[in-house]
């Protein structure tokens, strides 16, 4: 389920940007595509410093410690701000679900990590959810079809939040798989765990996002965005892949995810 909108007499204006790891060092156009979203719906945005890694890869490998140790730098770097957004339903998810739960022996800072995961939000339930934004002044020419990221689908609730905004963009036609909740194969750590059966599985998304016909791949969560973008094209496809962030904020001329950043 998503975070419930918080009780206040005003929306959340002053937020922080929580980047993820793959965002600050494969696409860092989709830290600048939710900076823009979220600037022109009315927000202050920070980008705090002292931010880490979510942790989620060593909660995911059972390394309870460490994650422990990585949350309350979290905690401790996003104190202060009306909500915190996260361009990323697989980190949204650890922020605002798991968090909580590891410091069931510490009062004191399961209350903060309540507090803080009570605000936090995936960059487009904010918008919509939150913000009550249904449109916005994007254009973008061509079919594209949306793949349902796992964790921002079935722990976020992320589903319509992005069809109803891509519905309103000019010149967007979109086209959906036969079956866009389906996961993709990547899931972190699972895809070094499992190899085979990852490969299996993102063949199988990618001859779904081939059936549409559609000239654009669209998703929430970048890991799973790589992952069906490395696939695609090692097949040779000319699908080009792309955040959701990136088409909404009219930034889609950057170079699509797996191309050269000069486009050759």
């Amino acid at each position: 389920m998503s975070n419930p909108v918080p009780p206040q007499s005003s929306p959340p204006r002053h937020v922080a940007l929580f980047v993820t790891c793959l965002v600050d060092l494969f696409r860092p156009s989709i830290g600048f595509a939710a900076v823009k979203l979220l600037e022109e719906a009315g927000c202050t945005v920070d980008v705090p410093a002292a931010q880490v890694c979510c942790g989620q890869p060593a909660y995911n490998s059972g390394d309870r410690a460490t994650t422990r140790r990585i949350a309350r730098q979290v905690v401790d770097a996003f104190e202060g701000y009306d909500a915190v957004v996260v361009p990323s339903g697989s980190c949204g998810g650890m922020l605002s679900h798991h968090y909580p739960g590891l410091f069931d022996d510490e009062p004191a800072l399961k209350v903060r990590a309540e507090r803080f995961a009570a605000r936090t939000f995936e960059l487009i339930t904010f918008l919509v959810d939150v913000l009550g934004i249904s449109r916005l002044p994007a254009h973008y020419q061509g079919i594209v079809t949306y793949h349902d990221s796992c964790s921002g689908l079935r722990e976020l609730g992320v589903k319509h939040q992005p069809r109803r905004l891509l519905a309103a963009v000019d010149g967007l036609t979109l086209r959906e798989m036969s079956t866009p909740e389906v996961c993709c194969g990547f899931g972190g750590t699972f895809c070094v765990k499992y190899p085979e059966i990852s490969n299996a599985m993102v063949a199988e998304k990618a001859a779904d996002i081939a059936a549409t016909g559609a000239d654009t791949l669209l998703a929430g969560d970048l890991g799973c965005l790589m992952n069906m973008a490395g696939k695609l094209k090692r097949q040779g496809s000319p699908i080009r892949v792309r955040h959701v962030a990136e088409v909404l904020a009219d930034m889609s001329r950057n170079a699509a995810i797996g191309e050269p950043e000069d486009g050759r």
